[in-house]
């Protein structure tokens, strides 16, 4: 897993001063399950060689995705795209179990990097599924986690693209009824849905634990602490990052004046920040924190060159290797397999 984040000092040239700060939000970028899928694709490349295949964006960030195709990487949308019988990496987004049988019928050597939380929610979906249990699965439509565990039990699982649209949704026994959630979406949104899905089905069931994944939930937290004292806030992510996409609602939602996501600091429009004192900052679950860097050393050249650090919590948790990169060609545990990346 990468070092946690630097501090001002290291990204900020002192001779740069302003009269403007910026509220550098904490934690910010790179989550365990993201840092776990980008080194499997850089294992499986050393292990392996070029091409490794991957099917979808590893995870939802151009540059990681622009990066790993120039050290070899060959990124697909569907497995009958990859040769038989090559290595094929599944991203962190998961797949359903459609994508894994294709993937055997073309003998291909598949890693699975899913994220272990989304794992999680597959499995919650197969036991309710097997419980004779509808699932009302409350996220985005055509997001490739969702297709993924909606496909664990197609029959049984129903999608809730939004609070308005539980208040619409029709099932066919109201009294059996189980949610589960996409892991980056907004909190504070799938808690209203919740809510409006209960008003119709008093009786709808809990999942054992929150699908929403720590890491969703404490840049949600950071954001909207520096949302509240921040003129202007800045996200760094993808514009197919649903975990990005939540943090710029989330900072309107929480007093910033307004928000905009960016890919990185080539996207920055100073129009943004005239008359502006305070800039947040902060970035998606997927996004390097080199690019952060660079948005700062930019904002510093446009005078803001004072940063503080919001900081809401603590992150070190870290995921192992998927099991297919365990160990070496000789047998050998690998000594990576359980760090992540140093």
């Amino acid at each position: 897993m990468p070092a946690g984040p630097r501090s001002a000092a290291t990204v900020i040239d002192p001779a740069v001063t302003g009269s403007g700060r910026v509220l550098l939000a904490a934690p910010r970028g790179y989550c365990a399950g993201v840092d776990r899928a980008v080194v499997a694709v850089e294992k499986a490349l050393e292990r392996y060689g070029s091409p490794v295949y991957v099917r979808k964006q590893i995870v939802h960030n151009v540059h990681v995705v622009r990066r790993l195709e120039q050290e070899g990487a060959v990124f697909v949308d569907e497995v009958d795209e990859v040769p038989e019988g090559a290595h094929v990496v599944f991203s962190a987004h998961g797949v359903s179990p459609a994508v894994v049988r294709a993937a055997g019928e073309r003998r291909l050597q598949a890693i699975d990097a899913t994220c272990p939380l989304v794992t999680k929610v597959h499995r919650e979906a197969v036991r309710f599924a097997r419980d004779d249990r509808h699932i009302l699965l409350i996220g985005h439509h055509g997001h490739e986690e969702v297709e993924g565990t909606m496909g664990e039990a197609p029959d049984r699982t129903t999608l809730v693209g939004s609070p308005d649209e539980a208040d619409v949704v029709e099932v066919a026994d109201p009294d059996n009824l189980v949610w589960l959630s996409q892991t980056t979406l907004s909190v504070d949104e799938t808690m209203e849905t919740v809510r409006r899905l209960r008003v119709r089905f008093p009786n709808l069931q809990d999942p054992p634990s929150d699908d929403i994944c720590y890491a969703t939930q404490n840049r949600q937290v950071a954001v909207k602490k520096v949302a509240r004292d921040a003129d202007v806030v800045l996200v760094v992510g993808s514009a197919n990052s649903s975990n990005s996409v939540r943090l710029v609602e989330v900072a309107l939602e929480h007093g910033a004046t307004s928000a905009h996501r960016i890919d990185d600091a080539s996207e920055l429009d100073p129009a943004w920040l005239e008359g502006a004192g305070t800039v947040g900052v902060t970035s998606g679950a997927s996004v390097p924190e080199r690019l952060v860097e660079e948005l700062l050393r930019v904002l510093a050249g446009l005078g803001f060159g004072t940063v503080e650090e919001v900081r809401t919590a603590e992150e070190d948790l870290v995921f192992s290797l998927p099991r297919e990169l365990r160990r070496d060609r000789t047998g050998a545990p690998d000594p990576r397999a359980l760090g992540g990346r140093s």
